[in-house]
């Protein structure tokens, strides 16, 4: 039985107005950082492309050298499907993709990580949802979402770094929405400049995965 549930809020149990009220009390003009950004990042934003090629567009991995501020030159990296990179914000960092695409609820999950590639830990989730249900226009609307995973605050692998005292990646936690919403600008950049002019939204990789 849900009354048998402690701290459910529901209207059969606390009322319109109770309910109303909660609720005013849990918005506020302003938030602390760490209750907005503390344990999840979401960002999202319209693009002016149709969602099929939207979707197509990310869910090939190479592309994230073209919309990211700091992955490159990704090359197979001997397991099937798995890529390696350099992440640029620290010198000498590689990066380890997969990519975990449905192509029927047009979800594409970069799993990542930074030095080593068995365990990837850093799961970007992105979906792709066509505008005209959710807007009623054409186009886009893309979101994206990161989970604070425990090893953000501590590297598991210190070894596996390629110096000591390398930064880690969780040491730009604060900054993840800002430089997420960089790279989503240069995504809704990209798409948006191609489907404007009738180019095609992807490009070839320089290496292809075997």
């Amino acid at each position: 039985m849900l009354a048998d549930i402690p701290g459910l809020m529901r209207i059969e149990n606390c009322g319109k107005e109770e309910l109303t009220a909660h609720c005013m009390e849990l918005t506020h003009a302003v938030y602390p950082h760490h209750q907005v950004y503390g344990q999840y990042c979401t960002i999202h934003e319209y693009v002016d492309c149709p969602p099929e090629h939207a979707y197509d567009y990310l869910r090939q991995g190479h592309h994230l050298e073209e919309w990211t501020c700091s992955l490159r030159g990704f090359a197979p990296a001997g397991t099937p499907g798995l890529w390696v990179g350099h992440d640029r914000l620290e010198d000498d960092t590689r990066i380890y993709c997969k990519v975990v695409a449905n192509p029927d609820a047009m979800t594409v999950d970069y799993h990542c990580s930074w030095d080593q590639g068995e365990k990837l830990w850093m799961i970007y989730l992105m979906r792709v949802v066509p505008a005209a249900l959710v807007l009623d226009k054409p186009g886009s609307v893309i979101t994206w979402t990161n989970c604070r995973h425990p090893y953000y605050d501590a590297n598991p692998y210190p070894d596996a770094a390629p110096r000591p005292g390398r930064p880690w990646v969780g040491d730009y936690w604060d900054l993840f929405y800002a430089g997420h919403t960089v790279e989503m600008n240069n995504l809704k950049a990209i798409l948006e400049h191609r489907h404007r002019n009738g180019l095609p939204v992807g490009v070839a990789p320089r290496a292809v995965a075997k």
